[in-house]
């Protein structure tokens, strides 16, 4: 295992917040880990990180109702956003949700980027292209992830990556990804590693600029 993709073995539980007032210091490198409820978002982080229950998941959608922080070292981080799109969520809980999100992800400065988790049977849903499309005009970094891909073969994978890379940006990474199978974790693990200042085989600290 190389010294970059080893750093998301370590990854802890730091914290999870409600009200902005608890974000933790805005310093170092962070990537925002975002996506619709039941896209698969916590089993995304669980086979990322090599650990069962790390992320708690859920068969119910919308039970991620916070911003919960991993740290992987002092200056880097993931963060879990609450999952989109499920209209169950009473109204005052959802615009809770959004402005929470909205919010973190305007005035965040050590965030670098996006990873957006979509079930690749049911990709660009209204609330990804709107999230990507922010995201996009704020000139954040983009990587889309579309997980439960063991649940197609491979040419309907490849036909449903093209469809996707057409309609997108060509700087916004588009991959498949399975975490039951481990499909693309390696390439997920190396683009993290890459914005978390982590390409090089050195940890001493976020790369400048970053």
């Amino acid at each position: 295992m190389s010294q970059p993709v080893a750093i998301f073995r370590r990854a802890v539980y730091l914290d999870s917040i409600h009200n902005l007032s608890q974000l933790p210091p805005d310093q170092g490198v962070e990537v925002a880990i975002a996506g619709r409820s039941n896209a698969g978002k916590s089993s995304l982080i669980n086979r990322l990180c090599g650990h069962n229950s790390l992320a708690r998941t859920s068969k119910t959608p919308g039970r991620t109702r916070q911003l919960v922080f991993f740290q992987l070292d002092p200056n880097r981080h993931l963060v879990d956003l609450p999952g989109y799109g499920y209209a169950k969520v009473a109204g005052d809980l959802k615009r809770h949700w959004r402005g929470l999100i909205q919010t973190y992800l305007e005035r965040r400065k050590s965030l670098v980027g996006i990873v957006v988790v979509m079930d690749i049977r049911h990709p660009l849903k209204d609330s990804d292209i709107e999230l990507i499309e922010w995201a996009g005009s704020r000139g954040l970094a983009l990587h889309l992830v579309l997980t439960k891909a063991d649940k197609l073969g491979r040419g309907k994978q490849s036909e449903t990556l093209m469809q996707i890379g057409r309609k997108v940006d060509p700087r916004v990474g588009v991959q498949a990804f399975s975490a039951t199978s481990g499909q693309g974790l390696d390439a997920l693990q190396q683009q993290l590693a890459d914005w978390l200042g982590l390409s090089q085989a050195t940890e001493e600290g976020p790369t400048p600029g970053q």
